[in-house]
C-alpha cells in the first residue's frame, strides 16, 4: 500500500475528525436533497472530484461503509436509504452547526428570573410563607433565628423563625414551528428551504435532548397547512403552492391550545407575503400580486387572536421584499410579537436567541 505523509500542524484533523466532518457534510447534502441518499451521494462525488475530498486514507466507498456500520444508512433492495438513526444524526449535526453554544446548557428544564416552587435550590433564603415545602427549610438559619431571640436556655421555635431556600421557578413551553413550503422558497434559483429545514432540525434536536418536557410541533404551510412529523422533516420539499399564512396560524393556535402549557409561542419562517386564504365556503382564494386586503386582513385577524390567547409569534424572514416587510411590520404590531429581518445565513442564530429568551420569561399565565 502506498502511504502519503503530510506535514502535521495544530490545525490538522485526525482521521476520525475528518470522517466526522465528511459525515456532517453528507448530512447537510441530505437536507438539500430532501433525504434522497442517491442524489446526495452523487453531489458528494462531484464535489469530491472538484475539491479532492477523498484520498488513500479515506475513499468514497470507505465512507459509505462507515455510514452503514454506524447504522446511518442501510441497503434496501440494492438501494441505500436513510435509517431512523440517520435522521437523528441529521438533527444532531444541524444542532452542532447552528447551536454550538448549547453544549453547556442544563438538561431537562428551563430557568426563569422568577422564583417559585421549583426543583433547584438557590443560595438565598427568605422567611417561610404558607405553602412552602418543608423540604426547603434552611435549618441553620431557622435555628439561628430562634437562638438570637431566646438563647439556648429558653429555646423555642416559632413560625417567624422559619426560613426557606429560594428555588428556581422551572417552566415548560409549547412551541410550534411554522415552515413556509410555497414555491417562492426556491424561486429565482435561490435555495431558502434548505437552511430553513436545517434550523428546524436543530430546534427539534435542541428541545428533544435539552428540554424534553417541552412540547414541539411542526406545521408546514402552502396552499393549506398540515402537521408534519419531525422524522419527516429531512424529506420535506417545496411545492407549487401559494402562501396561506392564515391556515398555518390557525392550525398552530389549535395545537398550542391543546398543549396545556402556560408559555406558548410560534416561530414562523417565511420568505413571502400571504397570498391565499380559504373563503367561507372552503374554496381557496389566491392572489399573488401585491398585498390583497382580503387576504391580509384575515391574516392580521389571526395575529390578533394569537395575542388574545397569549401566543407570541416570532417571524423570521429569509427575504426582504418591500411588500413582505410591510406586511410583517403590520403583523408584528397586531400580535405584539417579534420580527427578524435576517438573511438565511444567520437565521439559526436568531431562532436560538429568541427561543432561549422565551425560556427565561413568563409569556402568559392561567
Amino acid at each position: 500500500m502506498r502511504i502519503r505523509y503530510t506535514r502535521w500542524t495544530a490545525d490538522s484533523m485526525t482521521d476520525e475528525q475528518r470522517l466526522e466532518s465528511l459525515m456532517s457534510f453528507f448530512s447537510y447534502l441530505l437536507i438539500q436533497s430532501n433525504g434522497d441518499v442517491e442524489e446526495a451521494m452523487e453531489w458528494l462525488r462531484q464535489l469530491a472530484e472538484e475539491y479532492g475530498l477523498f484520498d488513500e486514507s479515506l475513499t468514497m466507498d470507505e465512507l459509505i461503509q462507515k455510514l452503514k456500520e454506524r447504522g446511518i444508512l442501510e441497503e434496501v433492495k440494492d438501494m441505500l436509504v436513510l435509517t431512523t438513526r440517520g435522521i437523528q444524526k441529521i438533527r444532531q449535526d444541524a444542532l452542532r452547526q447552528i447551536f454550538t453554544s448549547l453544549k453547556k446548557a442544563p438538561d431537562g428544564s428551563h430557568e426563569t428570573p422568577l422564583s417559585g416552587s421549583g426543583t433547584d435550590r438557590l443560595s438565598e433564603t427568605r422567611s417561610w410563607t404558607f405553602g412552602d415545602h418543608a423540604t426547603n427549610i434552611d435549618l441553620t438559619s431557622t435555628i439561628t433565628n430562634a437562638l438570637k431571640r431566646d438563647g439556648i436556655d429558653h429555646f423555642a421555635l416559632q413560625e417567624d423563625d422559619l426560613e426557606v431556600y429560594e428555588t428556581e421557578h422551572m417552566t415548560s413551553c409549547a412551541t410550534v414551528l411554522m415552515l413556509d413550503i410555497s414555491h417562492s422558497m426556491i424561486l429565482y434559483g435561490e435555495d431558502r428551504i434548505t437552511p430553513a429545514k436545517q434550523v428546524a432540525l436543530a430546534l427539534a434536536e435542541l428541545i428533544r435532548t435539552k428540554f424534553p418536557r417541552d412540547f414541539l410541533a411542526l406545521v408546514v404551510f402552502g396552499d393549506d397547512a398540515k402537521i408534519v412529523s419531525l422524522d419527516e422533516l429531512p424529506f420535506l420539499s417545496v411545492g407549487p403552492y401559494h402562501t396561506n399564512t392564515r391556515a398555518g396560524l390557525q392550525l398552530a393556535r389549535n395545537l398550542l391550545r391543546r398543549s396545556g402549557k402556560v408559555n406558548k409561542q410560534i416561530f414562523m419562517v417565511t420568505d413571502g407575503k400571504p397570498s391565499a386564504i380559504f373563503d367561507s365556503a372552503g374554496r381557496l382564494y389566491k392572489n399573488s400580486f401585491g398585498l390583497d386586503p382580503r387576504i391580509v386582513n384575515k391574516t392580521l385577524d389571526e395575529a390578533v387572536q394569537c395575542r388574545r390567547e397569549k401566543i407570541t409569534v416570532s417571524t423570521f424572514m429569509v427575504a426582504q421584499d418591500p411588500s413582505l416587510v410591510n406586511f410583517v411590520e403590520e403583523f408584528t404590531k397586531a400580535n405584539q410579537g417579534r420580527a427578524y429581518f435576517s438573511s438565511i445565513n444567520n437565521l439559526g442564530e436568531f431562532i436560538f436567541v429568541d427561543y432561549i429568551r422565551n425560556r427565561r420569561k413568563r409569556i402568559g399565565s392561567r
